[in-house]
């Protein structure tokens, strides 16, 4: 009873918080959910307290209509239902029956219900299934029947982190990985899985102590049996829990020969605990840096691999789809275009052959065909190269059997590798910036950028709001804000805390751990219009410069340079005011959506155009720009000016300085991605480049057709730079 009322009330203080309850201290913001996972991680046999809890608030909350209860403690309860040793049927049942009254409700809560649902019906017939499919894909263990990896990129920027916080979160991630290995894993996912199946019955110490004095190739065969075993009871209909645990006590009853069916001790339960994931920190200093690490995470390089291997990798195909979760995070999915046309004369050649299993004659007869000629693929048809081994769960194959007279379909090969890179940002909107200049140049376009630099006064940017993204997301998801936005105060302590023996066991890996959790559990994307703009010089022989932006797009009038440029420039500020001369045409934004096109001239000291709207709960379609006019005003004491704000909302807007005098353009808030000398600026959403190509293509052969036809009609037009939260933006 003292455990429960204990749990009970952590629980209630972490609701209060999410009404704006903060503690008094305001280091502990953040820190709750924390500390009540740790707290039961050390006391396993807790869980189905800490789990029967959760169930009544969940209840307790859907009864009185406190919805923004409900996600965070489904979160909680999921994750602790994960990692706990045993969870009965019952206890289970009644979660899963709340999952299906979420459907009712509109998003995210039915979208988030209908996960949790899938997941614990799985849960359900092979108890310990989610853990063990967790730890294969986050540990990439090998294993056919669930052959799915993940991997955990940490990108920070050091020019917008001390050196002190990025050692400190180097040494956070080494540290989670120093007592984990591929053995200790898979002894993990055995111990677990017999825990969660056959329960107290279940002598755990007997088979830590028999996986240990046992080669590895001993744990690696029953590793892959126990996989086997539950992936099965998952796609089998038929099996129920009880046949289920039939079969894995045969497995342990032969890991155990020595002991007799049924003479395991009857005991308290033990957790297994849930290993870290496989995180990998990195100092972002090169452009190409995240493209080139996602690349050596789905080919390795080898021994056998020639130098310019790589290089013609990242020449020669594109990642179709990126999910990321920024201000702290940001996740990594790779998806299938499909370059079928559905003609079969279209299909490759190699597709007309009926699948045999792979042998070292067939694959050396395959890899030396003659007579052909290398040709380098398109765009288009270069992104077919992640299908193979980049593919989400359930995806389908890359090339379908076709169906041919007298020729009996082959079944399709399972694919092998299916690699998700989660991908943390660490910084504010300026890191942000670059990640949508990464991802636009990940989705097909030219991986190299124009820039000009300039040097920025620090003090001055410090003033300027960093964090537009994470605070929209913050209010968007009050479990975003309790749980990530509260790192930008904890890591900054916990990088200044004195070297020590006892610093880990305070941090306890606190950053990897939120970090950890995060990842895991924040799968509803918010999603953010990149934008594109073209940038023109006041030099003709210099090219235009094109680039993207997330969050912001600043312009100031440029400083003159030369005394003939600065003499007229002080005669016309005397008659027409400070600033410049500037015509703005724009398709101006209305609520029947119909676009209006208007073109105004005015005279201005500079304009911002904001990206990330104040109120969440409106469209991330269209930009606020505010342009500062400077008014003339004639009266009887003699001419003034006075400085106005101009307001509109656009999705395309073109501004050019109609007396040629130049002007700055500050992207992102970011002092790296500065243009200098510039006349004129194109903005508009920035398309997707798969888009963009099959409309290229179909063009081909639809030489007079201005609508979207055929496929291009269905495929999404703009490029959206998806960031994942806990709910999403909740209604």
């Amino acid at each position: 009873a003292e455990v429960e009322s204990d749990i009970l009330r952590r629980v209630r203080t972490l609701l209060r918080e999410l009404d704006g309850h903060h503690p008094a201290c305001q280091c502990d913001r953040g820190m709750l959910r924390w500390t009540l996972h740790k707290k039961i991680d050390r006391n396993p046999s807790n869980s189905s307290i800490l789990v029967r809890i959760l169930v009544k608030e969940l209840e307790r909350a859907e009864r009185g209509d406190f919805r923004h209860y409900i996600i965070p403690l489904l979160h909680t309860l999921m994750y602790t239902l994960i990692k706990a040793p045993c969870i009965s049927d019952e206890l289970c049942s009644r979660v899963y029956d709340f999952c299906k009254k979420l459907l009712t409700l509109p998003k995210p809560f039915c979208t988030i219900g209908l996960d949790y649902a899938i997941r614990l019906k799985m849960e359900r017939t092979a108890p310990g299934t989610l853990y063990q499919r967790m730890v294969i894909s986050e540990q990439s263990l090998k294993c056919d029947p669930y052959p799915y990896q993940e991997k955990i990129f940490i990108f920070a920027d050091p020019e917008l982190l001390s050196e002190a916080i990025c050692n400190a979160l180097v040494t956070d991630t080494e540290a989670a990985q120093v007592s984990q290995s591929p053995q200790s894993c898979m002894c993990d996912v055995i111990i677990h899985t017999m825990q969660a199946a056959l329960g107290e019955t279940c002598d755990i110490n007997g088979l830590k102590a028999r996986l240990q004095d046992v080669p590895m190739s001993d744990i690696e065969h029953w590793f892959q049996q126990v996989v086997a075993a539950v992936e099965c009871a998952g796609n089998e209909a038929s099996v129920d829990r009880d046949q289920h645990a039939a079969r894995l006590e045969k497995i342990y009853c032969t890991i155990l020969s020595s002991m007799q069916e049924g003479d395991a001790p009857v005991g308290e339960m033990e957790g297994t605990p849930l290993p870290n994931p496989n995180i990998s920190f990195h100092l972002w200093t090169e452009d190409d840096q995240l493209w080139k690490e996602l690349v050596l995470f789905i080919r390795p390089l080898s021994a056998s691999c020639e130098p310019d291997c790589l290089s013609q990798d990242l020449d020669n195909f594109e990642i179709r789809d990126i999910i990321s979760d920024c201000e702290c995070c940001e996740q990594t999915r790779f998806s299938v275009l499909s370059t079928d046309s559905g003609i079969e004369r279209d299909l490759p050649v190699a597709a007309e052959e009926p699948f045999t299993p792979f042998s070292a004659e067939a694959e050396q007869s395959r890899l030396q065909r003659k007579g052909g000629i290398k040709k380098k693929p398109s765009p288009l048809e270069s992104m077919a190269f992640l299908q193979a081994g980049c593919n989400a769960p359930g995806a389908k194959p890359t090339v379908k059997s076709p169906r041919r007279p007298g020729v009996i379909p082959e079944p399709v090969v399972p694919l092998q590798r299916l690699h998700t890179a989660r991908v943390v940002m660490l910084g504010d909107d300026r890191i942000l910036g670059r990640l949508a200049q990464a991802y636009h140049s990940l989705r097909g376009h030219d991986r190299t950028l124009h820039r000009a630099f300039l040097p920025q006064d620090h003090a001055a940017a410090a003033q300027e709001e960093f964090c537009e993204v994470a605070g929209y997301l913050g209010r968007a998801d009050p479990w975003y804000e309790s749980n990530i936005n509260t790192l930008c105060h904890m890591i900054p302590k916990l990088a200044t805390m004195p070297s020590s023996p006892s610093k880990h066991l305070v941090t306890d890996l606190f950053i990897t751990d939120v970090i950890s959790y995060y990842v895991r559990m924040g799968i509803q994307p918010v999603c953010f219009q990149v934008y594109a703009v073209k940038i023109f010089f006041n030099d003709p022989a210099q090219e235009p410069a094109e680039d993207v932006f997330l969050t912001e797009l600043r312009s100031q009038v440029q400083e003159s340079i030369s005394h003939k440029d600065l003499s007229t420039t002080k005669k016309k500020m005397t008659l027409d005011g400070p600033g410049i001369d500037l015509t703005v045409t724009y398709r101006k934004v209305v609520l029947s959506n119909r676009e209006k096109e208007l073109v105004m001239a005015l005279r201005s000291t500079g304009l911002v155009m904001k990206a990330i709207l104040t109120d969440e709960s409106e469209d991330l379609v269209y930009l606020n720009v505010n342009i500062t006019e400077i008014i003339k005003i004639n009266n009887l004491s003699g001419r003034s000016f006075s400085a106005v704000a101009n307001r509109l909302k656009t999705r395309d807007i073109k501004i050019r300085s109609t007396e040629q005098r130049p002007f700055t353009v500050c992207l992102d808030k970011d002092s790296r991605r500065v243009y200098r000398n510039v006349i004129s600026i194109e903005v508009s959403p920035c398309l997707e480049p798969s888009y963009c190509l099959q409309k290229t293509r179909t063009m081909k052969f639809s030489l007079h057709e201005t609508e979207d036809v055929g496929l291009v009609k269905y495929m999404p037009k703009s490029l959206l730079l998806p960031i994942n939260t806990f709910a999403g933006a909740i209604q």
